[in-house]
């Protein structure tokens, strides 16, 4: 009891002294003041009546780590363990207090993210491949090095809802920098990737904002920026209000309902065509089933239905209001993930549909500008993934994308590529990898092309 007392009286001594707005984050200032109050804190440990043996001495005071571990060895009477705390721990509930505002509780994160790559032909877009050019149009190698993947962002936890049955509030907002360039390829755009409020507890979710589909919602995986897009894995962010509902059918079957309107986005790469909102939303709906036990190191298997319908206003030449044409877009998919072993598992994902540009399918081909009729596609992936160890990973996979040939006119028929990549975490936010992709895309009215591409990939996170 009066080790909590100690507790209190330290961080109170400590929030006692005021930071300035500008330094509201673990690190120097923090650890200077943490200095300051070791000595008070060693008198407080010799002051109070500890349970069993004397606790073991501070240790030095550094800068804040990864990771909140206890730096110090448990008590010996472990039904008094709650009654010891450490420096580190003292630095954990600083962090938490000064990301704290309110009932809100703001947690920053990142990740620096380097990319090197070279290619025996050239794609689009290069820092990441969606598709090979053509040989009529390009067919030179090239290198690329980049750091536009890099993305910030800050998760946020709210307070309780009352109105939903009391479940936590929270959101997200993210960015990176594969926005449109700003005077160069090193002054690059901001992208904006997630922005929500969600209210979630382990029975529902309700959501508001831009994130991920809710169709196809696995991704390969590879270590490239751009994960199978164009080539076979559809599905992409947008605006959405979206519900969903967890049913525990028993202790090893799970079944998730998934509904959302979204934003009917406009994606075509013909720069001669424009388009705008249709009337009415996109309709997105998924039915997943989870079987095995669940929980940390359970394996179960996941799989499920999805699908979505809507339809798109494409506008060829915008000095002719007549020439406008709606075409629909609609898409049914299959997804599964099945842990083979603790090491070993396979996962993979089906879909057919037509108007799929905006979802970067049918090779980011949504309708003919010739004849203004949508695009049919069929395709999907699969992957095999395999540990190593703890820390060195591999992936190796397909993926096809693959439009009805009598639907493009002077456009792309077929893409596919093949890779596999290996891993390591040096530790655990640092990783390192290296991936072979080989890709190849065929044209209705030109010749094909095929690249070979060697990617080196750093990522730092925090």
């Amino acid at each position: 009891m009066k080790s909590r007392l100690g507790i209190a009286v330290l961080i109170a001594s400590l929030l006692a002294v005021p930071l300035p707005a500008d330094e509201w984050t673990p690190g120097s200032q923090v650890t200077s003041r943490l200095e300051q109050f070791e000595s008070q804190t060693r008198q407080l440990r010799s002051e109070l009546q500890w349970p069993g043996d004397q606790p073991p001495p501070l240790p030095e005071v550094g800068e804040p780590s990864f990771e909140m571990a206890s730096t110090m060895a448990p008590p010996p009477d472990t039904a008094n363990a709650d009654e010891y705390f450490t420096l580190e721990e003292l630095k954990a509930e600083m962090r938490q207090l000064a990301w704290t505002k309110g009932d809100f509780r703001i947690v920053p994160y990142g990740v620096l993210w380097f990319n090197m790559a070279y290619e025996t032909e050239r794609t689009l877009d290069g820092d990441y491949t969606l598709f090979v050019l053509s040989r009529d149009d390009e067919g030179e190698d090239t290198f690329h090095v980049n750091a536009r993947a890099t993305r910030l962002g800050i998760d946020v936890a709210g307070p309780q809802v009352p109105v939903l049955g009391c479940a936590p509030s929270g959101g997200k907002v993210e960015i990176d920098f594969f926005g449109a360039f700003a005077g160069g390829e090193n002054k690059p755009g901001v992208l904006l990737r997630h922005a929500y409020w969600e209210v979630k507890d382990e029975n529902f979710r309700l959501l508001a904002g831009q994130t991920w589909d809710v169709i196809s919602p696995l991704y390969p995986g590879t270590l490239m920026y751009s994960v199978g897009w164009g080539g076979g894995n559809i599905g992409y962010r947008r605006a959405q209000l979206r519900g969903e509902r967890y049913l525990a059918l028993s202790d090893t079957a799970l079944l998730t309902v998934q509904g959302a309107l979204a934003a009917d986005l406009f994606s075509e790469l013909a720069p001669a065509v424009g388009g705008d909102h249709a009337g009415w939303p996109v309709l997105e709906g998924r039915l997943g089933m989870t079987l095995g036990p669940r929980g940390k190191h359970c394996r179960p298997i996941t799989f499920g239905v999805s699908g979505h319908i809507g339809e798109q206003d494409f506008d060829f030449d915008p000095a002719d209001p007549l020439d406008d044409a709606m075409a629909r877009t609609w898409s049914l998919n299959a997804d599964v993930r099945i842990p083979i072993t603790d090491r070993l598992g396979f996962q993979g994902e089906f879909f057919t549909g037509e108007n799929l540009g905006a979802y970067l399918g049918g090779i980011i081909q949504g309708i003919n500008t010739t004849t203004a009729e949508p695009i049919r596609s069929t395709g999907g992936w699969f992957e095999l993934w395999y540990d190593w160890t703890d820390r060195v990973h591999s992936h190796v996979g397909y993926s096809i994308d693959d439009p009805i040939d009598a639907d493009v006119t002077n456009g792309r028929t077929y893409n596919q590529f093949i890779f596999a990549n290996i891993s390591r975490n040096l530790t655990d936010k640092f990783l390192v990898g290296f991936e072979y992709t080989s890709w190849r895309t065929l044209y209705d009215a030109k010749r094909p092309g095929e690249s070979d591409r060697f990617a080196f990939v750093a990522k730092y996170g925090f």
